[in-house]
């Protein structure tokens, strides 16, 4: 506990004297109840996504993983784009056995080793996928590169792969995808961005700037592209999680097992996912969702389920950032 509360002091917006990890997750709730349009959503039927194809870059392993069973339950397609071809000790995971995984919950895959910083190796991976499958449906710009750390500390190499893979990765799938989403009926962008409502906390900035701006910069698209391609009928909109999540990221750099034992697991950003890319796309744009959030306005009322330690409530959890 000592670890996750010093982890949370460094990263997050400092609670009030006397206030904890616990009360600080509810605070983190209450703000962000407000940060979309949650009314909006409708609870999908079975089988909303089934023949729809999704690009999800990352989608290897965690959320981007998750977000692609959650559309294999239902019988998509899915275009598993990412690097790791090989496992790595501390990244489980390849686009193989994520697409084995694909289509042993029910969905197709088609495993791309693609690297977002590469305009040619994302046109081919599209190009790979719209062979197979005859179009794109869905992108999911999952893939994100993270280094928590002070100006003085972030070499050059860091910054320029997280704003490389962060802002520009989305801004490029997102270029290639367009020509296809275009003929879709009912196309989506999902990017893994931060609800830009929290984008002048200063807190937010200091302990790690270059991260900061890379992964609002994601969010930015969201806006920028929601508006500029509402005439197209395309949604783009972010999701966000609430608590942190079971990912290789959190288990590597933000305290182990102790912060790991206190998130949920990728499995409820797959859950709220699925709820947004099943809404027409011409009537839920623009929004940064959180993924809590999202499944309590489709009638969910038990999260627990999601927790990586079984029962442990749900003020308990570690809030994540820019929440």
């Amino acid at each position: 506990m000592q670890r996750v509360q010093q982890i949370m002091g460094q990263l997050q917006p400092q609670p009030t004297a006397g206030m904890d990890v616990q009360l600080d997750v509810k605070a983190a709730r209450d703000r962000s109840a407000n940060g979309a349009n949650y009314s909006a959503l409708t609870a999908p039927s079975s089988g909303s996504l089934r023949g729809k194809t999704l690009f999800i870059s990352g989608a290897s392993r965690g959320i981007g993983l998750a977000i692609a069973l959650a559309a294999a339950k239902d019988g998509a397609n899915v275009i598993v784009a990412a690097k790791t071809t090989q496992p790595q000790p501390r990244l489980p995971g390849t686009i193989y056995t994520a697409a084995a995984e694909v289509e042993a919950a029910g969905g197709k895959a088609l495993a791309v080793q693609c690297d977002i910083r590469s305009e040619e190796s994302v046109k081919a991976a599209i190009e790979a996928g719209v062979a197979k499958f005859g179009g794109i449906d869905i992108l999911v710009n999952n893939a994100s590169a993270i280094s928590l750390t002070a100006t003085e500390d972030t070499s050059m190499k860091k910054y320029d792969l997280m704003h490389q893979i962060n802002a520009r990765g989305t801004f490029l799938c997102t270029k290639l995808a367009l020509p296809y989403l275009r003929k879709s009926s009912n196309p989506h962008v999902l990017t893994l961005g931060p609800p830009i409502s929290a984008v002048k906390n200063s807190q937010w900035w200091a302990p790690h700037p270059a991260y900061t701006a890379a992964k609002y910069g994601m969010s930015l698209y969201t806006m920028a592209h929601a508006a500029e391609f509402k005439s197209d009928g395309i949604a783009v909109n972010s999701l966000w999680p609430l608590t942190t999540i079971a990912t290789a990221a959190v288990q590597n750099l933000l305290g182990g097992s102790e912060m790991v034992n206190r998130s949920r697991t990728p499995a409820i950003m797959g859950d709220a996912a699925y709820v947004i890319l099943t809404q027409p796309s011409r009537q839920v744009t623009g929004q940064f969702f959180v993924d809590e959030h999202v499944l309590r306005a489709v009638g969910v009322k038990d999260l627990g389920k999601y927790a990586v330690t079984p029962g442990t409530k749900d003020d308990e959890l570690a809030p994540d950032f820019f929440v």
